[in-house]
């Protein structure tokens, strides 16, 4: 009973960050079970082992449209570690932001570029390879590009979330808007 709890809690939160968890095949099982057992103070009830392709790719809801998104461990948008991955499409850009926890990235593939402040500009950014690994503080206004298609991970302490420096840049606001009325 209690793992069924975590599960559905975990798919609840899961649904908010605009993955959904209802498609799920037996491969993607363990990526669902790490997600589920790895929220502030819950242990693993075993070892974990995902392979890539068990990695399950959802729409980004919170990045600007094109990116997916795949949890791995623990839950974003609660208190405790969590790890995540983001694939962007060659050309990807991702507006000024910023992040209520520190975000710690790891370049997989590809080739991620990332700049300070509140502006874009892209001869101040820094370009990370595949292998490279940045920290930026909590609030630290900042925005991405990706050349290539690029996969990064993010492994830190939620919860966590975005913020985009303009309102008008955040595609929750415009997916809302092109919701019909209920």
């Amino acid at each position: 009973m209690r793992r069924m709890v975590i599960l559905v809690l975990a798919a609840a939160a899961l649904a908010m960050w605009g993955l959904d968890t209802r498609a799920q095949d037996d491969r993607a099982q363990p990526a669902a079970a790490a997600a589920a057992g790895a929220g502030a103070g819950a242990g693993h009830e075993g070892h974990v082992v995902i392979t890539p392709e068990q990695v399950k790719w959802e729409d980004a809801k919170m990045l600007p449209a094109g990116a997916k998104v795949a949890v791995l461990e623990g839950d974003p948008t609660k208190e405790g570690f969590f790890t995540i991955r983001a694939k962007l499409p060659a050309g990807y850009k991702i507006p000024p932001h910023f992040h209520p926890c520190p975000e710690r990235l790891t370049v997989l593939s590809g080739t991620f570029h990332v700049g300070a402040g509140e502006r874009v500009d892209e001869s101040a950014g820094k370009t990370l390879a595949a292998g490279s690994y940045t920290v930026m503080p909590p609030q630290m206004r900042h925005y991405a590009w990706a050349e290539g298609e690029t996969v990064v991970q993010v492994s830190t302490i939620g919860p966590w979330g975005i913020t985009y420096v303009n309102p008008d840049d955040d595609p929750r606001k415009q997916q809302a808007a092109q919701a019909p009325p209920k």
